[in-house]
């Protein structure tokens, strides 16, 4: 029975170069190198840095199959092989040496006046106003009204991308085995006019974020999912759940999250 797999690589140069040696080794290995993603593939190699993983996830639609991380990049949180280490990689891959990491994923429903429309992120979703303008939303958590936010926006981030935007929020790092949703605002007002919470709110898993703009010049918003923007007009409320798609990356090594979070912010 063919074993297939599939190479996800940015467009640099030193990804290119990783990319074609690490192809070589691979069909060396017994595996099967296939030019597209399908139902039948049993690995898919990611070459790049974290943002080419989103990228991944994004292109792909979040698939279930186990994904490698191949680091290229600057940080590496998810993409955590270097270059040097791949025909260990290999080895440890064919020999069953590893572990699943599974990382939850957060949702979106936006309702405008023209359909509604989803999205889905792996590391956070960004609720924003106009550029330099402060936009003015309608909080609710399961239906109950929490608070009128004045600022900037809201970021809806998962555990695993609490050291993502959230944490240059100052939002908290969280452990992903737990099972939440962190709501960090960005920029919020505070003062006797506008009273907005200032730090994050941790919502178990199975809540509803709801979110409406308070009047008709705050309906023009835009989201920021994993990088990616898209902008709507008349957005009437936008509704953001943890999703049931998983992530699932494959470890090799026995640092806990733990150990990864110190080795890299502090």
């Amino acid at each position: 029975m063919s074993r297939k797999v599939f190479i996800y690589a940015n467009t640099t140069e030193a990804s290119a170069r990783i990319e074609k040696n690490l192809r070589t080794k691979l069909i060396k290995s017994g595996l099967q190198v296939h030019e597209e993603f399908n139902k039948d593939t049993e690995l898919i190699l990611c070459i790049g840095g974290d943002g080419t993983l989103l990228n991944l996830m994004q292109d792909l639609e979040f698939p279930e199959t186990p994904v490698v991380g191949i680091n290229t990049g600057h940080l590496g949180f998810f993409q955590e092989i270097p270059p040097e280490k791949i025909d260990d990689m290999i080895y440890q891959y064919n020999q069953g040496n590893y572990t699943l990491q599974s990382f939850s994923t957060v949702k979106d429903c936006v309702t405008t006046a023209d359909g509604v429309f989803r999205h889905t992120a792996l590391n956070e979703i960004a609720v924003k106003g106009l550029p330099n303008y402060p936009v003015h939303l309608n909080i609710s958590i399961n239906a109950s009204f929490i608070e009128r936010f004045s600022g900037d926006g809201l970021c809806v981030a998962t555990p695993a991308g609490s050291t993502a935007y959230n944490y240059s929020l100052g939002g908290s790092i969280v452990d992903p085995r737990l099972h939440l949703l962190q709501v960090t605002p960005i920029a919020p007002m505070n003062s006797i006019a506008y009273r907005s919470f200032l730090t994050s709110l941790l919502l178990p898993g199975s809540d509803t974020l709801s979110i409406q703009p308070c009047n008709d010049a705050d309906s023009q918003l835009t989201l920021v999912y994993d990088g990616r923007v898209a902008e709507y007009k008349q957005v009437k409320e936008i509704q953001i759940t943890l999703s049931r798609k998983k992530v699932n990356m494959i470890r090799f090594s026995h640092l806990s999250f733990w150990d990864k979070a110190k080795s890299k912010f502090l």
